[in-house]
């Protein structure tokens, strides 16, 4: 089977699921993209990869890179193989030099240890025919514009971020990432990334 090439596209809160997190990855020179419901932890973990955060202590898939590289384990790919009950499921394709060796994965954990590689992500066409969303135009779009509605994003009830300065933002990511509170990185970091578009 041909396998076509996907990107990290998007990362929000889900809708439909509390406490979990939508990544859509999207089809390389294509318009679908293939939302994936995952968890907070997860979520975390790819977020602060993408943007190169880095934690006071390492994370689970840090770990398991840091493991990896000492005994010359390159993870040369990812691929979501298939999607039962609107499970997906993926592996890793890892190679020591002399051989490769494919191992199963839960697919957010997989595009954890992804980016952290830097290897490129695939799927299988009857993947995206079965789950994909076809977008018009080339906009950048997360699952909120997907789904029809703006989500109400879980705010931290003690701190309204765009009431802050960008030097008081900093200093709140500075201690978010020594305290270890992730969730609340990603918001503020979120915060600061909107103000250098705008």
């Amino acid at each position: 089977m041909k396998k076509i090439k996907l990107d990290i596209v998007g990362l929000s809160y889900s809708q439909t699921q509390s406490g979990a997190y939508a990544l859509v990855l999207g089809e390389v020179n294509g318009r679908r993209r293939l939302p994936i419901i995952i968890g907070g932890f997860e979520a975390q973990a790819i977020a602060i990869e993408i943007e190169k955060m880095t934690p006071t202590r390492p994370l689970t898939h840090d770990l398991f890179k840091s493991f990896a590289v000492a005994f010359n384990i390159n993870v040369q790919e990812v691929i979501i193989y298939n999607l039962v009950d609107g499970i997906f499921y993926a592996k890793l394709v890892c190679s020591d030099g002399k051989k490769n060796i494919e191992i199963d994965a839960r697919t957010s954990d997989a595009i954890a240890v992804a980016v952290r590689f830097e290897c490129p992500i695939y799927t299988y066409e009857f993947i995206l025919a079965t789950a994909g969303i076809m977008i018009e135009g080339n906009d950048f779009v997360f699952l909120e514009n997907l789904e029809g509605s703006t989500e109400e994003k879980v705010a931290d009830p003690t701190v309204n971020y765009t009431s802050l300065s960008d030097e008081e933002l900093k200093d709140k990511l500075q201690q978010a990432l020594s305290e270890e509170a992730y969730e609340k990185a990603v918001k503020i970091r979120d915060e600061l990334s909107r103000r250098k578009s705008s």
